[in-house]
């Protein structure tokens, strides 16, 4: 018994120093899932990154909880997307600024010119941007650049995950592009809920069509509806896809409108768009993200 008590004891004592270690770690506040896969695969064991939005959450109609703002008023830095992609936070990281609190849009590491333009969107550009692993390399050098200024005494540990995690996503792109390079360009027509994967068409050459526009606060109306089913009976499109981030009842009432001009098209899968999957699994990471949306596209449009 008295030996039971003693390890209950050790236990305690290890679990209480490893609060009290996480608790004086510098604090990485994010937004998306994406960032806070990046900002943990920079930051490593140097930092505590604290992100707010989980799998399936979407960015454009998030609003901020009070223990949201509590955790980004305790933060020594916060990295969120930009171009407006969290609509519901603008406040929130421009009160930021202006106090002198650290941050940073990771957009603003991204080359202007790099972006997509989109009238139909706040900030007239596609806020889509980790679907070009080129603008996510760029982040990737944004995130170090800012954690080696405000934790000067980690920046060769922050350059040195740089490094490793850079040569990842090259590595990532090359397959990537390989796999979509096994389905003919006559074929590589992508139709999902919202209109997401623009950079993701620019750079492996898909024609892109989205039910709903850039941002899911905006609504497919029954004439897009209408007109997105005579395009796919048209082009002979053997598969659309539903969104994780997003109810999919659109695009089964377009399969529906589809099937009515007699015509079949299958869902070909769930493709993850404005959130990671789950962190226990293989798409929990944007690098095994990236992979599962490319192999579950191309497998879906080879209709064989």
């Amino acid at each position: 018994m008295k030996k039971l008590y003693l390890i209950i004891l050790l236990a305690l004592f290890v679990i209480s120093c490893q609060k009290k270690e996480e608790s004086n770690k510098f604090k990485v506040v994010t937004t998306t899932t994406m960032i806070s896969d990046l900002a943990k695969n920079i930051g490593g064991d140097s930092v505590q990154v604290v992100g707010l939005m989980g799998a399936g959450v979407d960015p454009h109609l998030y609003k901020a909880s009070e223990g949201d703002v509590q955790k980004i008023t305790s933060s020594d830095i916060l990295f969120y997307s930009g171009l407006h992609l969290e609509g519901k936070m603008v406040d929130i990281f421009e009160n930021m600024e202006k106090k002198g609190k650290k941050a940073y849009a990771l957009s603003n590491g991204i080359p202007k010119e790099r972006y997509i333009s989109s009238e139909l969107f706040a900030s007239n550009y596609d806020p889509h941007i980790w679907f070009s692993v080129e603008n996510w390399i760029d982040a990737a050098k944004y995130i170090t650049q800012q954690l080696s200024e405000a934790k000067p005494d980690s920046k060769e540990y922050f350059e040195k995950n740089e490094k490793v995690y850079i040569e990842k996503l090259k590595s990532l792109k090359d397959s990537l592009t390989s796999i979509a390079n096994t389905l003919p360009e006559n074929k590589r027509i992508l139709v999902t809920a919202h209109d997401a994967f623009n950079y993701f068409g620019k750079e492996y050459n898909f024609k892109v069509m989205g039910l709903q526009g850039i941002s899911t606060a905006s609504e497919a109306g029954t004439k897009d509806l209408l007109d997105l089913a005579n395009f796919i009976v048209e082009n002979k499109i053997p598969a659309i896809f539903v969104e994780s981030s997003i109810p999919k009842q659109t695009i089964l009432a377009l399969q529906e409108a589809v099937k009515s001009k007699g015509h079949e098209v299958k869902v070909g899968g769930t493709l993850y768009s404005d959130a990671l999957g789950s962190p226990d699994t293989p798409e929990g990471n944007y690098i095994g993200m990236y992979l599962y949306n490319m192999n579950t596209i191309v497998n879906a449009l080879k209709n064989e």
